[in-house]
């Protein structure tokens, strides 16, 4: 399993539960899509599995800030160094 989410109080809680590599960061970033497109939350929290994400997680991870940018739902990175979140230009949880 890749990912596992929970929705509480119109929040989508999306937990990584391992680093992603190339073979499997697409699947992540789409799998994310699809829950907010299912869910429409009023805001999307993600658990990263280390405070420095790979390289492939960081691109997954990039690429649901820009999708919910563009819906208006704010994005947070739980577990993420202040560094990351910096990287990705979102808040920490």
């Amino acid at each position: 399993m890749i990912i596992s989410h929970a929705v509480r109080h119109h929040e989508l809680h999306v937990t990584l539960h391992h680093d992603l590599d190339v073979t499997n960061r697409a699947a992540a970033a789409l799998q994310i899509q699809a829950l907010v497109q299912m869910h429409r939350p009023t805001r999307v929290v993600v658990g990263v599995p280390t405070a420095d994400p790979t390289p492939a997680t960081l691109s997954a991870l990039a690429r649901a800030h820009r999708m919910c940018t563009s819906l208006g739902i704010p994005l947070t990175l739980g577990g993420a160094s202040a560094r990351t979140r910096r990287l990705l230009d979102v808040a920490g949880e």
